[in-house]
């Protein structure tokens, strides 16, 4: 675990204006960043949540930074009362995790920097313990300062991370949060995308204790020989310094209590005989699994199953499936992007109604909640991060931000058996600069995690009629996006594709779809109507059920979705893709389509 990056910046009184007149004002808090190396397993652990009431103030010229506002400096050097830009004590209160696009009708659409300020009261840490803040999520860029002392910054805006604040913390404090959440090139997703810019603290608040050795990283998985029999355990310790002997592995209901040894370098791997009742969306079985390593321990509902692939076939505990899904964005009418677990829940109630058995979370980490549930309910879940459209992929800086997402987004939800695939893009074109850039992002991820499938959502080649795109080679699953009946009205063009194409993998349909408005009826081959939605997606699964390397669909969307590229009088800021209405009140024809489809399967 690194050591908190403090910055110390000469206070000049005498040039206090010295930082309206220059533009790298905030060159000393670009070090600091933390990323998955920082992050420590940190479920069924004691915490103080800070969520709730928050005081809240948007940041257009970024006047926290350039004028220090943190240090709280009120006297000059005799001593007298001097001007101030800020007071933090009159700011507006806000809800934490939340948006701040929808605090005022105003900040709806604003892009930029807003500060979240908490105070906060903490008992005094025992002997040798430690305390990490944890941040769920913050679109998009996140500086954080705890008592006039600058922690660091994160980069990713759906990703958790981590300070230690042990050194930091006092019986009364204040934490400042500076959240950023401009759109740039070099960033992971860019300038451009299909889904509303939400900024604000989206996720949790939370301080985590520890003691000084602690469990650091924790993966349990059932072994993939098609055998059924074996568990492997996977862990590190944090702060080691030799203390800790053994951990102890308990999963009452199996029977197993495995005191197993930590070598020199804090690590403990081993393959365990256990014969578990195996997870799937009809039998969502979990079991409650303990470990201890000396005073620390932590508990979850871990499933056990094996998901890979032989030919053009997905195996589920070596049983042939067919992902029947739809695509969702994390979006509520209530809660916007900080959805609920009753929202959630609400998701996964209606896919089952729909008679799905797979869900695609687009096109960025959804809340750690929903995988949760998933493993809960039963639902199998396709995982993603925002390498969407263009990037700038020759650049390294882009890169290693989009690598450091997938291993947070790995790290978080390595223990969830609904997660069957990790997807590390959407629609990207295939040059050599991305074809580099996601070829080693799947390495990343099989490096990492060989106990699920990788995938990415391909372009088709539409010179030579073909799913064609170099980035097969490296991935398990080919993903296709495809609006054959939207964007191209006739259907002749997809079946030329589906007929030309000779691929040895799995191939899914990631998307397809046709806008609707809720309610509008006409001609199936009026477009925006329900009968015209309802013409492609029959005339799809028409088309899609006679390819037998085809071995699921996820239609864009379960939801209409807010998105401000959609500027006609008909959208009005909204893709209208959704077989459900936005406020989730209405279901257009098509919905009783897809569930009638998926009934067969």
């Amino acid at each position: 675990m690194k050591e908190n990056h403090e910055v110390q910046v000469k206070r000049n009184f005498d040039e206090s204006f010295d930082n309206v007149l220059i533009f790298d004002y905030d060159k000393a808090y670009e070090e600091g960043t933390v990323g998955a190396e920082e992050l420590i397993y940190s479920d069924g652990r004691e915490r103080l949540s800070l969520n709730g009431k928050w005081r809240f103030h948007v940041d257009v010229f970024d006047s926290a930074i350039r004028g220090r506002f943190f240090d709280e400096v009120l006297k000059d050097r005799q001593g007298r009362d001097i001007p101030s830009d800020f007071s933090f004590e009159t700011w507006e209160e806000v809800e934490v995790p939340g948006q701040w696009n929808t605090v005022r009708p105003e900040y709806a659409l604003y892009e930029g920097t807003s500060l979240y300020l908490k105070d906060f009261d903490y008992s005094t840490l025992k002997g040798e313990e430690k305390v990490f803040l944890r941040i769920g999520a913050a679109n998009y860029e996140c500086r954080v300062w705890l008592n006039k002392q600058y922690l660091g910054k994160h980069v990713g805006g759906f990703t958790p991370f981590m300070f230690d604040v042990t050194h930091q913390l006092q019986e009364k404090n204040r934490l400042l949060i500076y959240v950023n959440n401009t759109r740039k090139s070099e960033a992971v997703p860019s300038l451009n995308f299909d889904w509303f810019n939400y900024g604000g603290l989206t996720r949790g608040v939370e301080l985590i204790k520890v003691p000084r050795e602690y469990i650091k990283t924790f993966k349990l998985n059932l072994v993939s020989d098609n055998q059924y029999d074996k568990l492997e355990l996977q862990v590190e310790l944090g702060g080691y310094i030799g203390r800790a002997r053994v951990c102890t592995l308990s999963i009452p209901e199996l029977g197993i209590s495995r005191e197993l040894e930590i070598d020199n370098k804090g690590k403990v791997q081993a393959i365990i005989k256990a014969k578990p009742e195996l997870w799937s969306p009809d039998n969502p079985k979990c079991y409650q699994v303990k470990l201890k390593c000396d005073e620390d321990e932590v508990t979850d509902q871990i499933g056990f199953r094996q998901i890979s692939t032989s030919g053009h076939r997905i195996l589920l505990n070596g049983k042939d499936i067919f992902l029947k899904g739809l695509c969702v964005h994390e979006e509520s009418p209530l809660h916007q992007r900080s959805v609920s677990e009753e929202d959630i829940r609400e998701v996964i109630r209606e896919a089952k109604t729909l008679n799905c058995n797979f869900l695609r979370l687009t096109h960025y980490p959804h809340s750690e909640k929903m995988s949760q549930l998933a493993d809960e309910m039963g639902i199998m879940l396709w995982e993603e991060i925002p390498v969407y459209w263009c990037l700038e992929f020759a650049n390294p800086t882009t890169y290693k931000n989009a690598q450091n997402q997938m291993r947070e987004l790995i790290k978080r939800d390595n223990n969830r058996a609904s997660v069957i695939i990790w997807s590390i893009g959407n629609e990207n074109p295939d040059t050599e600069e991305r074809l580099a850039f996601m070829s080693g992002l799947a390495h990343t991820v099989k490096e990492m995690d060989d106990s699920r499938l990788v995938a990415a959502s391909c372009l088709i080649d539409l010179d030579l009629y073909q799913i064609k795109d170099r980035l097969t080679e490296h991935i398990d699953i080919i993903g296709v996006n495809e609006y054959y009946g939207w964007y191209f009205r006739d259907y002749d063009g997809l079946i030329k594709i589906l007929d030309n194409s000779h691929v040895d993998k799995p191939v899914i349909i990631t998307e397809t779809g046709a806008e609707a408005v809720s309610g509008r009826h006409g001609q199936a081959d009026e477009l925006y109507t329900e009968e015209c939605q309802d013409a492609m997606y029959q005339n799809q699964f028409k088309v899609i059920s006679k390819y037998a390397y085809i071995r699921g669909i996820t239609p864009w969307i379960m939801y209409d979705h807010a998105s401000m590229r959609r500027m006609s009088t008909i959208q009005k800021g909204y893709n209208l893709k959704g077989i459900i209405s936005n406020d989730r009140k209405h279901k257009k024809l098509a919905y009783y389509t897809v569930q009638e489809f998926y009934s067969k399967y």
